[in-house]
């Protein structure tokens, strides 16, 4: 998250997000909650790991577990392509 803009920047898309942290929990929490029922027509589960995204600025243990995810997917790619 940018922190000048105050954009969630995903690939090159720009995402406005709210300015106080009860905001971003509560957009986080929602997109998580309407990413469980992905299996309906309207909602989908991409919106599962967005919101994990919007949560891990506000809070550190789902930082923590991004961190990790991010470490271990550079780690599993490295490997793959034969990288040191």
């Amino acid at each position: 998250m940018d922190p000048q803009s105050g954009k969630l920047a995903v690939g090159s898309a720009q995402i406005p997000m709210p300015r106080s942290r009860i905001g971003r929990v509560v957009v986080g929490l929602g997109l998580i909650s309407g990413g469980v029922l992905g299996f309906l027509p309207i909602l989908g589960f991409w919106m599962l790991p967005l919101g994990f995204l919007v949560l891990s600025h506000d809070l550190p243990f789902v930082r923590r577990q991004r961190r990790r995810v991010a470490l271990w997917w550079a780690r599993r790619r490295a490997s793959k392509t034969g990288e040191p």
